[in-house]
């Protein structure tokens, strides 16, 4: 059973509108008072200001605009003067001091930015998840609804919890792959390269295989002023003239920094001469910390990282790490991919956002292994419900008065829903009003108003309901009625009829006869040609081997039926009678 609730959707619940999903209590306008829409309508009838008034000149004229800017004398414009801005200037008008128009600066960024790193050449899928399908799948089965697939693939990328990415490597034309993966045998990760999981496995496990011990050791020799320390990342390297900062120095930038070039990263290391800074690098020093090896036959002890990295290379790599052709990361897991696989799957969100198609195919094909069927409406939106339309002809298919009045009122009453039907043909009994019994030792209307009122039960469905509502379980199912998410109810249609095919020429050959026999050719009408085609669709199978020959014909010649056959002399024609089919 599915107990989480981000993968078991309510397709009922979903494809309401938003209006219809906040809750029954939700009061949007709790924090309206309307008092502040009632001062600005007084403001603006009685013409105020909100705030302290603006500042006035010596005349009393109210001093708007740049201030003293506007006490400037303005001239008459010169004759041939043009003060409208130059053609392809993008500031509007000049600066005050003629310098020119103002530089884009947003289009010298783009300009300056690097192009986007280029996606690995791998294959990525977005796979839904299999418990939901199957709620999905039940949930349809129930309803009988028919819902749009796409609809439900973007209901299904909506969140992580509802998917999963399906990863795989590209081989070239010469059967070798283009970008390896690496499984992590842990945790399931998936990497792009071995250093990329070594480091992860030496981050994150680190305890399963090495335990850190702390030692003191002799303390630093000599007397120190002032240390170098990581304007960044805060961790103090030690005196630019220790014989360890050089080392130091490149392995931080390395293992923090190796996006930024070494220069620049070095220009950002600062002197401090802190005594507090300075006792703290002395005190680290004075400590040095040794690794034992864990989970191997002898107990060994390394003196540094890059000796662990070695040992868990050459001991635990071959087991721990593995190389991968095809793996499946669950939707949440894929937001902490990093580097390449990160983007990979936020290209590939972004594209199924845009239009689902992917996981739209990977829908209907499970939807389909559990027995649902597909069709378009319109000859456009794909939807899936537990059957397609089929027409159902009231003339000639004896149904019973409850199926005849539902398919009757449907086809009278276009975008009709469930309720309306019931209401117009079994419509519930008006009920009674139900008296309230006063409260003892208080007043009743005081009580009433103080207690919220309790919503009313539905009435239960009379037998006439019921009946109807299993009539139309029936035509639901059989695909007789359309029943859509939306709740509005349609019936299939009856088919239109096949074009006829092109008319079919027949060379006949007259039976023999006093005078001499003649070859004619003769055109088949098209009822003859073709079936006659009725709400059924009629399968469109030629009969096996050549057709047979009238009486009378030489044989290997291409004759025709006798009732199409002209008539010999001296004999009427026959008259055709019209083919009947049930």
């Amino acid at each position: 059973m599915n107990i989480n609730p981000e993968t078991d959707l309510d397709l009922e619940k979903l494809f309401l509108p938003a209006w219809a999903q906040e809750p029954a209590t939700a009061n949007r306008y709790a924090k309206f008072t309307g008092e502040d829409r009632a001062d600005r309508r007084q403001d603006r009838g009685r013409g105020e200001r909100r705030g302290p008034p603006p500042p006035r000149r010596e005349g009393g004229r109210p001093e708007f605009g740049r201030g003293p800017r506007d006490d400037r004398p303005r001239g008459p414009r010169r004759e041939g003067e043009d003060r409208r801005p130059p053609p392809g200037h993008r500031g509007g008008a000049l600066r005050d001091d003629h310098r020119g128009p103002r530089r884009d600066f947003r289009r010298e960024d783009r300009e300056r930015r690097e192009p986007p790193l280029p996606l690995p050449e791998i294959n990525a899928a977005l796979v839904p998840d299999e418990r939901g399908v199957e709620s999905l799948a039940r949930q349809i089965k129930m309803t009988g609804r028919a819902y749009p697939l796409f609809d439900i693939a973007h209901l299904i990328i909506q969140k992580p919890e509802r998917y999963a990415v399906r990863f795989s490597v590209k081989n070239n034309a010469d059967g070798q792959t283009v970008q390896p993966l690496f499984l992590c045998a842990l945790d399931d990760t998936l990497w792009l390269s071995e250093d990329e999981a070594v480091s992860h496995v030496l981050h994150r496990h680190f305890a399963t295989f090495y335990q850190s011990e702390r030692t003191a050791i002799e303390p630093p020799k000599g007397k120190y002023t002032f240390v170098a320390q990581c304007g960044m990342s805060g961790v103090i390297l030690g005196p630019p003239n220790h014989h360890d900062y050089q080392n130091q120095l490149r392995k931080l930038h390395a293992e923090r920094f190796a996006r930024m070039p070494f220069e620049v990263y070095k220009a950002r290391i600062k002197i401090v001469r802190d005594e507090e800074v300075v006792k703290r690098w002395v005190e680290e020093q004075s400590f040095t910390t040794m690794y034992t090896c864990l989970n191997v036959p002898e107990a060994q002890k390394l003196g540094s990282r890059e000796e662990v990295e070695q040992h868990f290379r050459a001991t635990h790599k071959e087991t721990i790490i593995k190389p991968a052709e095809a793996q499946s990361v669950s939707g949440v897991a894929c937001r902490s991919l990093r580097g390449g696989l990160g983007r990979v799957v936020q290209h590939l969100l972004l594209e199924q956002r845009r239009f689902p198609m992917q996981i739209a195919t990977v829908l209907s094909q499970q939807f389909a292994q559990r027995g649902l069927q597909f069709f378009k409406v319109n000859k456009t939106v794909t939807h899936v419900s537990v059957a397609r339309p089929h027409f159902l002809d009231l003339e000639t298919t004896p149904v019973s008065e409850g199926v005849r009045r539902i398919v009757e009122f449907i086809n009278a009453h276009p975008k009709c829903t469930r309720r309306d039907l019931i209401e117009a043909l079994a419509p519930t009994p008006p009920q009674a009003p139900i008296a309230v019994a006063p409260v003892e030792g208080g007043d009743n209307a005081a009580d009433s108003a103080a207690a919220p009122p309790k919503p009313p039960e539905p009435p239960e469905p009379t037998t006439e309901q019921t009946a109807m509502i299993a009539d139309l379980h029936w035509l639901i199912h059989q695909g007789h009625v359309i029943e859509f998410a939306n709740g509005k109810l349609d019936t299939a249609k009856k088919p239109l009829p096949r074009p006829p095919k092109p008319e079919a020429k027949a060379t006949a050959v007259v039976a023999e006869a006093p005078q001499s026999v003649e070859t004619a050719t003769v055109e088949v009408p098209p009822e003859v040609a073709a079936p006659v085609e009725t709400g059924e669709m009629v399968p469109d199978v030629a009969p096996e081997g050549p057709p047979p020959a009238a009486p009378g014909a030489e044989a290997g010649s291409a004759t025709m039926p006798a009732e199409t056959a002209p008539p010999a002399s001296g004999e009427s024609a026959p008259v055709p009678t019209a083919a009947c089919t049930s």
